[in-house]
Formats: C-alpha cells, structure tokens, sequence
C-alpha cells in the first residue's frame, strides 16, 4: 500500500510523525499493514515490530490512549468522540477514551497581545474595561479568558488557537486515506465503517473549530429553556463573536465535585440530580437537540438550586422519526418487550446481516436477568451497557446520532449518583415516554401522520410511470447499469496493477540487460571507466530496476 500512501505527499511529514509515535507505542504491526513511511533513522524498526521493553505489559487500549495524546488535537477529539461508540467498543476501551485530555500550555503572552488585536479588530484594552491576559483554562483548540464590558457585565472570552486550522485539515486528510487503507488491508473491519466514522467526526470537529457555530448552539438551548427558571444557559455576545472567537456571560457556581461541599453551599444534591436529568431528557425527547456530553465539568450549579449548561461545542440532533424510535425503545425497554425492542435494533442495523432468531434470544436472555428488578430499582446504565455488549458481539453498527444518545443517556446517570447515590434514571425517562405516546395517538397526530402518508403514497405513484419509462429507456439505449460495491474486487484490482506493473518492469530490465549487453560488444563511443557509457548506464539502471522488484516481491509476500 506504499503507492497509496504517497498520495498524500503533501502531509508527508505529519505522516511520518504519527507512524513514528505509533512505533514508539508498541502499533508496529498497525504500521506496517497499511505500509505507513517511517522515518529514516527508525526504518530498522520496519523489522522488529515487537513490543518496546516498556510496554510488554500495558494493554492496548492504554496503548492507543497515550498514542492518541501525542499526536495532538485532532486525535484527542477523534479519541473523545469514539468514547461515544459504545456500539463499537468494549467498555475497556471507552474508559481510556474518557480519559484523555486536551489541556495544553496557553498562547505565549508575547504572541496574544498581538493575536487578541488581530481577531478582534481592536485591541482587548479598548474593546474591553477588563480584560485577564492569563486563560482560566487552555485546551488544544480554545482557551478561555475572563473580562469584563465597559457596561459592567462579566464575561469569558473563548479563544481559538492561532494555526489551530490548517493542522486540523492536514490530519483529517491523513484520517481520511487512514480510513481507506484500513478498509482494504482489515477486512474485519469494514462492517465498522471506518470511512463513515471519519466522516462523521470531521464534520463534528470542524463545527467545533468553528466558535460561531457554538455560539449559534448556545442560542437554540437558551431559546428551549426561556419559560424555565431552573435552567440558565450563558447569553452570547454577538458584537464580538465569530468563527474565531466567543465572548459570552460568565457563569459563577460550582462544579459538582466535590458533592460534599454542595450542602454547605445551601445546595440540595438530590435535587439538583433531578432538575439535571429532567432538562436533559426534556432536550432528547421533546426538544430533539441536545448537549452531547452532559459531565461534570460542563454542568454548573447556581444559588437556590438552579443549573447552567456550558461548552454545547458536542451536540446532538434527533429527527421526529429517531425521536419516535428511542420512544418505542425505551417503552420496550422500560416494559421488558424483547419483540419490540429486537424490531427497533434491527431496524438500525441497515444492510448488516443479523441473525435474528439468535439475537432475539440473546434480548431475552438479558431480560431475563432484570425480570425482578422494580422499575423504580432498574439501573438503566448497566441495562445499556448490556445491550452494548449485545450489539457488538452481533456486529450491529448503531447510527451516528444514536451512539451520541446512549453515551449521553450513561453520562448523565453517572453524574445524577454522584449527586444522589439513590438516583435512578428510569424513573424520570418514563413520565416522558408515557407523555410522549399519548401525544402520538391524539387525534390530531393520528389525522397529521395519515395525511402525510397519503401524500407519500400518491406522490411514488404518480412518478411511478415515469420512473418505468426511464428504466425501459436506459434499456433499450444500454445505460441500464447495477452498481455493486465488492471491496474485495477492489482490492483484487490494486494486486492485479501492481502485479502488471511488476511484469512491465522485468520486461524493461530484460530488455534493457539485452540492449546493454550488444552495447557493450560495439567499439567507438563515449566510454567510462574504459567501458562503453551507454551500455554501462543500462546495466546500473537493469540492476535497480532489479533490486526495485526483488523489493517489491518480498514486500507482497509479507502482506500475506
């Protein structure tokens, strides 16, 4: 795959930076699949790819994990969003994408005078009555600094890093052709869809780059929580704010850790557990737009009980149709329904092949285990993480959006027992879902849904003709074509190129030793070294030519 890896030229270097690190941390073998370049002073370790001494005894999560945090930004969000796939990844894996961190040194003070003056259009003394050059915080894409308007008003300034967006695109184009390469040389992971998931947290990441598009997130959630006068969400500052930068209200509470200070603090902790849960469900279930990562660190609490959202740069978006889905689900779940809960999963699963009457049994069994369990004792987190463990060992990809939810659903539960070790998440989700389904069968939701059935049906069939005529006439021209997406042709056509283009070059080689050889018999002529010099440049080049291919024949060899 060396030929395909040098497409990406340009990102050259990043990419012998990260094959190096992945060397450094014991993923030689990861390396040396996809033919990733090593640099040249550790092309010797092409050969050994045996663990380092020092990590014989780390697992390879905690591999990956400290691999991730070396190749900077982009690979850390890349890590934080595949903590998310709890359809994809063993729950030992997930914990060691939670930890990783993105704290980095702050923006040099000598560099943010000038930087703050650029992006802002003047300089933070003026624009500003206060402004704090040392950040509150600093991670790889923004860090944030306190401030204060001219009238009176507390504010933070996010701030992104300078240089920050080129480094982001050249790693995702790297991910990117990563992607592919996996795709071909792993075939058990193609039902992982490694494309699709770098597609999807590229588009995440570059709507996180972008600082106005969290700004816009933060006014959809304000304009949500307007009537209600628990939940408070930082009002933006549109004068300064825009892809580069955010400026909105700063938000003074505490964080929820450590619990036992919050009574101290005149806060009730159960309290607060239910407030949480219930703005979150409410933004799932009925809002359809919700924080993506509801953990303690984004959740502020404020005097008589009040909670504020911060950092909506992770949000998740449910359409009406998955909206009525999760309801389905958590009926079925909440009711012990394996039939409808096997008929929701299975409509997920798209065109992966599931073996339904097994995966039917395995529901139940899972059931079985909670047949006792009181509704108000049911721990909801664990009930997932069971159903996880279901989907993968079934290989059942979950969508993007789904995925989201359900790591949002174990954070929120996880953060509800810090604050009330009794809190049980079921407990709140099934007002919802009871109001929710009484809202589908009213009557006017019935009249809407049909009406909008019966628009669809006449709609396919009035292009119904059209679409008959269409196919005969693409028949009858020869342009009827059926496209099938076989990888392993694919691949099949990769070995074939480079087989011919192997047999080209012991055809020239021959041809040129051939050449060289009558050469060399005639007198007259450039010479060196007293040998004629036609006849002696086509022997050295026949003998790299050689060399190329004895090469490259060991190379294929490997590779199986």
């Amino acid at each position: 795959m060396l030929r395909e890896t040098l497409i990406a030229m340009r990102d050259l270097p990043r990419l012998r930076e990260i094959s190096a690190l992945l060397l450094k941390h014991g993923l030689g073998e990861f390396v040396q699949r996809l033919r990733l370049p090593a640099a040249v002073e550790k092309a010797g370790e092409w050969f050994n790819l045996r663990l380092p001494d020092s990590a014989d005894a780390i697992p390879a999560p905690i591999r990956v994990r400290l691999a991730f945090e070396e190749l900077g930004p982009t690979f850390i969000k890349l890590g934080q969003i595949l903590s998310t796939r709890v359809d994809l990844f063993a729950p030992e894996w997930i914990n060691e994408f939670e930890k990783l961190q993105n704290t980095v040194p702050p923006i040099a003070e000598a560099q943010l005078a000038p930087y703050l003056q650029q992006v802002l259009g003047e300089a933070p003394e003026t624009l500003f009555a206060r402004f704090d050059m040392v950040p509150i915080g600093s991670a790889s894409i923004a860090q944030v600094h306190r401030a204060t308007l001219h009238d009176g008003s507390e504010v933070v300034v996010k701030l992104r890093r300078p240089g920050i967006v080129p480094k982001v695109d050249a790693d995702l184009r790297i991910l990117e052709h990563l992607a592919h390469l996996i795709e071909l040389e792993f075939p058990d992971a193609r039902r992982f869809m490694p494309s699709d998931i770098v597609a999807q947290f590229s588009r995440s990441l570059k709507r996180e780059l972008d600082l106005a598009a969290e700004a816009r997130n933060m006014e959809r959630f304000a304009r949500d929580f307007a009537e209600d006068p628990y939940i408070r969400i930082p009002k933006v500052h549109w004068e300064y704010t825009r892809a580069d930068v955010n400026v909105q209200d700063f938000i003074d509470g505490r964080s929820a850790s450590p619990v036992s200070a919050l009574p101290a603090a005149g806060l009730n902790p159960p309290l607060l557990a239910r407030r949480g849960a219930d703005a979150v469900l409410k933004m799932i279930l009925l809002n359809g737009y919700f924080h993506a990562d509801p953990h303690p660190g984004n959740v502020i609490f404020l005097p008589d009980d009040r909670i504020a959202f911060i950092d909506f740069g992770m949000v998740g978006r449910l359409s009406h149709r998955r909206r009525d889905e999760i309801v389905d689900l958590l009926a079925a779940m909440a009711q012990r329904d394996e039939h409808a809960m096997m008929g929701v999963l299975i409509g997920w699963t798209g065109s992966i092949p599931v073996d339904e009457e097994q995966f039917a049994e395995d529901i139940g069994e899972i059931f079985f285990q909670y047949d006792h369990v009181v509704l108000k004792d049911l721990n909801m987190s664990q009930l997932i993480n069971d159903l996880m463990a279901l989907i993968r060992n079934h290989g059942i990809l979950l969508p993007a959006d789904m995925a989201m939810l359900f790591k949002a659903l174990i954070t929120l539960e996880g953060l509800g027992r810090q604050l009330e070790p009794r809190f049980q998440l079921v407990e709140h989700l099934t007002p919802f879902v009871r109001k929710l389904i009484i809202e589908r069968y009213r009557p006017e939701a019935l009249l809407k849904r049909g009406r909008e059935t019966l628009s669809d049906g006449f709609a396919m069939l009035a292009s119904l003709p059209r679409d008959i005529i269409r196919i005969g006439r693409d028949i009858r021209h020869g342009k009827f074509r059926i496209n099938l997406d076989l990888k392993r042709l694919e691949q099949f056509g990769h070995q074939l190129d480079k087989s011919v283009n192997r047999l080209t070059m012991g055809i020239v080689t021959g041809c040129l030793i051939i050449g060289s050889s009558i050469v060399m018999t005639v007198d007259g002529g450039p010479t060196l070294f007293g040998l004629p010099l036609f006849g002696f440049l086509g022997f050295m080049v026949a003998f790299f030519n050689s060399m190329w291919l004895i090469w490259s024949i060991w190379l294929a060899s490997k590779e199986f």
